[in-house]
Protein backbone atom coordinates (compact mmCIF):
# COMPACT_ATOMS: atom_id res chain seq x y z
CA UNK A 1 0.00 0.00 0.00
CA UNK A 2 1.36 3.66 -1.24
CA UNK A 3 2.33 6.07 1.17
CA UNK A 4 -0.68 8.20 -0.80
CA UNK A 5 -2.92 5.68 -0.39
CA UNK A 6 -2.14 4.82 4.07
CA UNK A 7 -2.91 8.86 4.29
CA UNK A 8 -5.90 9.63 2.27
CA UNK A 9 -7.44 6.08 4.21
CA UNK A 10 -6.31 8.03 7.26
CA UNK A 11 -8.20 11.52 6.31
CA UNK A 12 -11.12 9.55 5.20
CA UNK A 13 -11.80 8.23 8.97
CA UNK A 14 -11.66 11.81 9.96
CA UNK A 15 -13.79 13.03 7.59
CA UNK A 16 -17.06 12.84 9.37
CA UNK A 17 -15.86 14.51 12.31
CA UNK A 18 -14.72 17.53 9.81
CA UNK A 19 -17.96 17.47 8.26
CA UNK A 20 -19.99 17.85 11.32
CA UNK A 21 -17.96 20.71 12.57
CA UNK A 22 -17.57 22.31 9.43
CA UNK A 23 -21.58 21.91 8.70
CA UNK A 24 -22.04 23.56 12.29
CA UNK A 25 -19.88 26.71 11.51
CA UNK A 26 -21.26 27.44 8.40
CA UNK A 27 -25.40 26.06 8.84
CA UNK A 28 -23.92 24.48 4.66
CA UNK A 29 -23.86 21.42 3.52
CA UNK A 30 -21.92 22.22 0.67
CA UNK A 31 -19.53 24.89 2.03
CA UNK A 32 -18.85 22.39 4.37
CA UNK A 33 -17.40 19.61 1.76
CA UNK A 34 -15.63 22.47 -0.07
CA UNK A 35 -14.09 23.26 3.65
CA UNK A 36 -13.20 19.59 3.91
CA UNK A 37 -11.60 19.04 0.42
CA UNK A 38 -9.29 22.30 1.30
CA UNK A 39 -8.16 20.81 4.52
CA UNK A 40 -7.86 17.07 2.55
CA UNK A 41 -5.25 19.78 0.33
CA UNK A 42 -3.34 21.01 3.26
CA UNK A 43 -3.37 17.54 4.74
CA UNK A 44 -1.62 16.15 1.71
CA UNK A 45 1.12 18.71 1.76
CA UNK A 46 2.40 18.74 5.08
CA UNK A 47 5.10 17.40 6.78
CA UNK A 48 4.11 14.19 8.79
CA UNK A 49 6.84 15.00 11.67
CA UNK A 50 4.15 18.22 11.93
CA UNK A 51 1.33 16.45 13.24
CA UNK A 52 1.54 14.60 16.20
CA UNK A 53 -2.27 13.88 16.51
CA UNK A 54 -4.11 13.59 13.27
CA UNK A 55 -7.40 14.68 14.68
CA UNK A 56 -6.31 17.58 16.57
CA UNK A 57 -5.01 18.85 13.94
CA UNK A 58 -7.29 18.39 11.24
CA UNK A 59 -9.89 19.70 13.32
CA UNK A 60 -8.13 22.95 13.97
CA UNK A 61 -7.59 23.43 10.23
CA UNK A 62 -10.78 22.85 9.00
CA UNK A 63 -12.35 25.28 11.94
CA UNK A 64 -9.98 27.93 11.14
CA UNK A 65 -11.05 27.05 7.46
CA UNK A 66 -14.44 27.81 8.28
CA UNK A 67 -13.97 31.02 10.49
CA UNK A 68 -12.28 32.17 7.58
CA UNK A 69 -15.10 31.37 5.09
CA UNK A 70 -17.95 32.83 7.76
CA UNK A 71 -16.52 36.16 7.50
CA UNK A 72 -17.44 36.18 3.64
CA UNK A 73 -20.69 33.73 4.53
CA UNK A 74 -22.26 36.66 6.80
CA UNK A 75 -21.81 39.52 4.13
CA UNK A 76 -23.77 37.18 1.66
CA UNK A 77 -26.30 36.45 4.31
CA UNK A 78 -26.87 40.23 4.54
CA UNK A 79 -28.08 40.43 0.82
CA UNK A 80 -29.97 37.10 1.03
CA UNK A 81 -33.69 37.80 -0.51
CA UNK A 82 -35.72 36.87 2.29
CA UNK A 83 -35.52 34.60 5.55
CA UNK A 84 -32.05 32.63 5.31
CA UNK A 85 -32.07 29.09 6.69
CA UNK A 86 -29.34 26.38 6.68
CA UNK A 87 -29.30 23.62 3.78
CA UNK A 88 -31.45 20.66 5.16
CA UNK A 89 -29.25 17.64 6.25
CA UNK A 90 -31.07 14.28 6.54
CA UNK A 91 -29.59 12.99 9.84
CA UNK A 92 -31.19 9.23 10.21
CA UNK A 93 -27.93 7.79 8.63
CA UNK A 94 -25.70 9.44 11.09
CA UNK A 95 -24.23 12.40 8.61
CA UNK A 96 -23.73 14.26 11.53
CA UNK A 97 -22.96 11.52 13.83
CA UNK A 98 -25.33 9.76 16.27
CA UNK A 99 -28.58 11.74 17.41
CA UNK A 100 -29.99 9.44 20.31
CA UNK A 101 -30.46 12.03 22.74
CA UNK A 102 -33.11 15.09 22.45
CA UNK A 103 -29.94 17.27 22.99
CA UNK A 104 -28.39 16.03 20.06
CA UNK A 105 -30.86 16.53 17.95
CA UNK A 106 -31.21 19.97 18.73
CA UNK A 107 -27.77 20.86 18.74
CA UNK A 108 -27.99 20.12 14.89
CA UNK A 109 -31.93 21.66 14.37
CA UNK A 110 -32.24 24.12 11.56
CA UNK A 111 -33.81 26.39 14.44
CA UNK A 112 -30.31 26.13 16.40
CA UNK A 113 -28.41 27.22 13.58
CA UNK A 114 -30.22 29.99 12.47
CA UNK A 115 -29.78 31.02 16.22
CA UNK A 116 -26.06 30.54 15.95
CA UNK A 117 -25.91 32.93 13.55
CA UNK A 118 -26.08 35.79 15.53
CA UNK A 119 -23.06 34.78 17.65
CA UNK A 120 -19.44 35.72 16.29
CA UNK A 121 -17.53 33.54 14.88
CA UNK A 122 -15.16 32.61 17.27
CA UNK A 123 -17.76 32.19 19.85
CA UNK A 124 -19.56 29.93 17.56
CA UNK A 125 -16.35 27.90 17.02
CA UNK A 126 -16.29 27.63 20.98
CA UNK A 127 -19.85 26.78 21.22
CA UNK A 128 -19.64 24.40 18.50
CA UNK A 129 -16.86 22.25 19.63
CA UNK A 130 -17.69 22.38 23.48
CA UNK A 131 -21.49 21.35 22.73
CA UNK A 132 -21.31 18.78 19.57
CA UNK A 133 -18.31 17.44 20.41
CA UNK A 134 -17.66 17.53 23.80
CA UNK A 135 -13.71 19.26 23.31
CA UNK A 136 -12.18 20.36 27.03
CA UNK A 137 -11.02 24.20 26.95
CA UNK A 138 -8.04 23.45 26.42
CA UNK A 139 -8.44 21.45 23.60
CA UNK A 140 -10.56 24.45 22.10
CA UNK A 141 -7.72 26.93 23.38
CA UNK A 142 -5.08 24.99 21.23
CA UNK A 143 -7.37 24.66 18.28
CA UNK A 144 -8.08 28.59 18.29
CA UNK A 145 -4.55 30.15 19.78
CA UNK A 146 -6.01 31.41 22.20
CA UNK A 147 -6.22 30.81 26.33
CA UNK A 148 -8.02 28.98 28.45
CA UNK A 149 -9.77 31.70 30.50
CA UNK A 150 -10.94 33.32 26.94
CA UNK A 151 -12.71 30.35 26.10
CA UNK A 152 -14.75 30.20 28.75
CA UNK A 153 -15.64 33.31 28.30
CA UNK A 154 -16.48 33.00 24.89
CA UNK A 155 -18.40 29.82 26.14
CA UNK A 156 -20.58 32.06 28.71
CA UNK A 157 -21.13 34.50 26.35
CA UNK A 158 -22.41 32.30 23.90
CA UNK A 159 -24.36 30.21 26.08
CA UNK A 160 -25.91 33.63 27.12
CA UNK A 161 -27.22 33.96 23.38
CA UNK A 162 -28.26 30.83 22.74
CA UNK A 163 -30.53 30.01 26.06
CA UNK A 164 -34.04 30.11 25.65
CA UNK A 165 -33.52 30.14 22.12
CA UNK A 166 -32.80 25.97 21.58
CA UNK A 167 -36.04 23.97 20.31
CA UNK A 168 -37.88 20.90 21.95
CA UNK A 169 -38.22 18.13 20.16
CA UNK A 170 -40.72 15.85 22.14
CA UNK A 171 -42.23 12.55 20.76
CA UNK A 172 -39.95 9.63 19.61
CA UNK A 173 -39.61 8.50 15.89
CA UNK A 174 -42.36 6.63 15.46
CA UNK A 175 -44.87 9.69 17.09
CA UNK A 176 -42.90 11.81 14.99
CA UNK A 177 -43.45 10.35 11.81
CA UNK A 178 -47.32 9.47 12.64
CA UNK A 179 -47.50 13.18 13.51
CA UNK A 180 -46.40 14.21 9.84
CA UNK A 181 -47.94 12.32 8.28
CA UNK A 182 -51.45 13.17 9.62
CA UNK A 183 -50.17 16.55 9.02
CA UNK A 184 -50.10 15.88 5.30
CA UNK A 185 -53.17 14.32 5.51
CA UNK A 186 -55.12 17.34 6.62
CA UNK A 187 -53.37 19.21 4.49
CA UNK A 188 -54.13 17.78 1.53
CA UNK A 189 -58.09 17.38 2.28
CA UNK A 190 -58.06 20.61 3.57
CA UNK A 191 -59.16 20.10 7.20
CA UNK A 192 -59.18 23.31 8.85
CA UNK A 193 -59.99 22.35 12.21
CA UNK A 194 -57.32 19.28 12.14
CA UNK A 195 -54.75 21.41 11.14
CA UNK A 196 -55.62 24.08 13.79
CA UNK A 197 -55.43 21.30 16.37
CA UNK A 198 -51.96 20.54 15.16
CA UNK A 199 -50.49 24.10 15.62
CA UNK A 200 -49.88 26.68 18.11
CA UNK A 201 -51.82 29.40 18.11
CA UNK A 202 -48.67 31.35 17.95
CA UNK A 203 -47.00 28.93 15.20
CA UNK A 204 -44.43 30.93 12.93
CA UNK A 205 -44.12 29.69 9.24
CA UNK A 206 -40.59 30.61 7.87
CA UNK A 207 -39.84 30.31 4.63
CA UNK A 208 -36.29 30.48 2.13
CA UNK A 209 -36.57 30.41 -1.07
CA UNK A 210 -33.39 32.53 -2.16
CA UNK A 211 -35.62 34.72 -4.52
CA UNK A 212 -35.14 32.01 -6.86
CA UNK A 213 -38.59 30.09 -6.07
CA UNK A 214 -41.72 31.32 -4.43
CA UNK A 215 -41.89 31.41 -0.54
CA UNK A 216 -43.12 34.00 1.70
CA UNK A 217 -40.55 36.29 2.23
CA UNK A 218 -41.34 37.80 5.50
CA UNK A 219 -42.60 35.37 8.59
CA UNK A 220 -46.24 34.35 8.69
CA UNK A 221 -47.40 34.90 12.21
CA UNK A 222 -50.42 32.93 14.07
CA UNK A 223 -52.35 29.55 13.59
CA UNK A 224 -55.22 31.22 11.24
CA UNK A 225 -52.39 33.09 9.04
CA UNK A 226 -50.55 29.42 8.40
CA UNK A 227 -53.56 27.53 7.76
CA UNK A 228 -54.71 29.73 5.57
CA UNK A 229 -51.02 29.78 3.53
CA UNK A 230 -51.04 25.90 3.53
CA UNK A 231 -54.88 25.41 2.22
CA UNK A 232 -54.23 27.77 -0.24
CA UNK A 233 -50.52 26.14 -0.83
CA UNK A 234 -52.05 22.73 -1.57
CA UNK A 235 -54.99 24.01 -3.48
CA UNK A 236 -52.57 25.35 -6.30
CA UNK A 237 -49.56 22.68 -6.29
CA UNK A 238 -50.78 19.48 -3.96
CA UNK A 239 -51.89 17.52 -6.39
CA UNK A 240 -48.49 17.96 -8.50
CA UNK A 241 -46.43 16.85 -5.47
CA UNK A 242 -45.63 13.95 -3.58
CA UNK A 243 -45.06 14.06 0.07
CA UNK A 244 -42.86 12.02 2.57
CA UNK A 245 -41.44 12.33 6.16
CA UNK A 246 -37.61 12.36 6.81
CA UNK A 247 -35.67 13.11 10.10
CA UNK A 248 -33.94 16.64 8.42
CA UNK A 249 -31.83 18.06 11.04
CA UNK A 250 -32.26 15.65 13.88
CA UNK A 251 -36.40 16.95 13.89
CA UNK A 252 -39.28 15.51 12.10
CA UNK A 253 -39.43 16.84 9.01
CA UNK A 254 -42.50 17.09 5.77
CA UNK A 255 -40.50 16.16 2.37
CA UNK A 256 -41.84 17.32 -1.26
CA UNK A 257 -40.86 15.91 -4.73
CA UNK A 258 -42.46 16.68 -7.96
CA UNK A 259 -41.89 13.95 -10.61
CA UNK A 260 -38.81 12.63 -8.66
CA UNK A 261 -37.32 16.49 -8.30
CA UNK A 262 -36.84 17.51 -4.57
CA UNK A 263 -38.87 20.45 -4.42
CA UNK A 264 -38.42 21.27 -0.63
CA UNK A 265 -38.18 20.40 2.97
CA UNK A 266 -40.29 21.26 5.89
CA UNK A 267 -38.77 21.15 9.10
CA UNK A 268 -41.44 20.85 12.21
CA UNK A 269 -40.38 22.67 15.80
CA UNK A 270 -42.91 20.40 18.36
CA UNK A 271 -43.77 21.57 22.32
CA UNK A 272 -46.68 20.16 23.86
CA UNK A 273 -47.65 18.06 21.21
CA UNK A 274 -47.93 20.84 18.74
CA UNK A 275 -46.09 22.74 16.21
CA UNK A 276 -45.09 25.96 17.61
CA UNK A 277 -42.69 26.41 14.61
CA UNK A 278 -42.17 25.85 10.95
CA UNK A 279 -38.82 26.03 8.66
CA UNK A 280 -38.90 25.16 5.04
CA UNK A 281 -36.68 25.43 2.34
CA UNK A 282 -37.05 25.26 -1.29
CA UNK A 283 -34.35 27.07 -2.56
CA UNK A 284 -32.89 24.32 -5.34
CA UNK A 285 -29.37 25.55 -4.69
CA UNK A 286 -29.83 24.88 -1.10
CA UNK A 287 -31.53 21.27 -1.69
CA UNK A 288 -28.98 19.72 -3.84
CA UNK A 289 -27.05 17.74 -0.92
CA UNK A 290 -30.48 16.82 0.46
CA UNK A 291 -31.02 15.56 -3.16
CA UNK A 292 -28.43 13.32 -3.17
CA UNK A 293 -28.53 12.01 0.19
CA UNK A 294 -32.61 10.71 -0.52
CA UNK A 295 -30.95 9.55 -4.33
CA UNK A 296 -28.31 7.06 -3.02
CA UNK A 297 -30.86 5.40 0.22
Amino acid sequence: MTTATVLAEEFESHRPRMFGIAYRMLGSAQEAEDAVQDAYLRWNGARREDIAQPAAWLAKIVTNLCLNRLTSARARREEYVGTWLPEPVVTSGGTLGPLESAEQRDAVSIALLVVLERLTPTERAVYVLREAFAYSHREIAAVLDTTEANCRQLYRRAGRAVAGERPRFEPGHELRQEFIESFIAAARDGDVAGLEKMLAADVTWWGDGGGKVTAARRPILGRAKVVRFLVGGMENFGALMDFSYAEVNGAPALVAHVDGTLMGIASFELSDGVVVGVRAVVNPDKLTFMERQLASR
